[in-house]
């Protein structure tokens, strides 16, 4: 990216900046339908991309380093993003799946899906986080389809905290739309067929554990809707190409 060191050379900027891998960072310039940032801890934007600043109320990268939402954003808006941001901080959990309607200032608003990781340093305390927001607009779901999907996501993960895995005729009844429609829905939306979208949340779920709880892995497999260790050795190998146990040592 073109934002260099000495462009965000505040010592909260450089402590992130010295946890981000340039590599990552220069890939997320390639992207013409995400939004990127990267936050310190203070809040205060360190890393953008063009299409973060196409949504501001600013022209340039240089104009946004160093500034904070509320100075970029809407008060509500920017409100919903330092809490987002906040909950990230505290907890050190990543954001994920979020839906929200960003408005471009003077131009039409815009459904993305967001996520916010937390970053940290090589002594394990916050330095800030990265966010990229996917455009949602690419294919001709509308907005009343992309709320009913969110919904829908939100009701799947309520299952999920009973103990309960929906099947794909679980989640046609959930929608209220038949199986054909949902399946076109859900693609439309997520990228996923409805079953790939409840085994992502449930993976979803699991990497989270994994990653910030000490719990064994057999309550792991049962938080994520794994009937017993094995089967969710299995699955998660499969879907992440290594067993639950090393993915917890290489995040550790």
């Amino acid at each position: 990216m073109s934002i260099s060191a000495t462009e965000a050379s505040w010592p909260e900027a450089k402590a992130l900046l010295d946890a981000l891998s340039p590599a990552m960072v220069s890939l997320m310039d390639e992207l013409t339908g995400v939004m990127f940032c990267a936050k310190d801890a203070g809040g205060r934007y360190v890393l953008v991309n063009e299409v973060f600043v196409a949504r501001t109320r600013e022209r340039s990268r240089r104009d946004v380093v160093g500034r904070r939402a509320p100075d970029l954003f809407v008060s509500d808006l920017a409100e919903r993003y330092e809490d987002q941001d906040e909950q990230v901080r505290v907890t050190g959990r990543p954001l994920r799946g979020e839906l929200e309607l960003i408005r471009h200032v003077g131009g039409a608003p815009g459904w993305f899906l967001t996520a916010k990781l937390p970053v940290q340093d090589a002594a394990g305390a916050f330095v800030g986080l990265v966010s990229v927001s996917q455009d949602l607009r690419s294919g001709d779901a509308d907005d009343a389809m992309i709320r009913d999907m969110a919904q829908l996501r939100h009701e799947v993960e309520a299952r999920l905290d009973l103990g309960e895995v929906p099947s794909v005729g679980d989640l046609v009844e959930l929608s209220g739309y038949g199986p054909g429609a949902l399946d076109r829905r859900v693609r439309r939306v997520f990228g996923l067929s409805p079953r790939q979208l409840v085994l992502r949340l449930r993976v979803d779920r699991a990497t989270h554990l994994l990653t910030s709880t000490t719990v064994p892995l057999a309550q792991v497999a049962t938080a994520a809707g794994f009937s017993d260790q094995a089967s969710f050795t299995r699955t998660f190998a499969r879907v992440t190409g290594e067993t639950p146990a090393a993915f917890r040592r290489r995040s550790a």
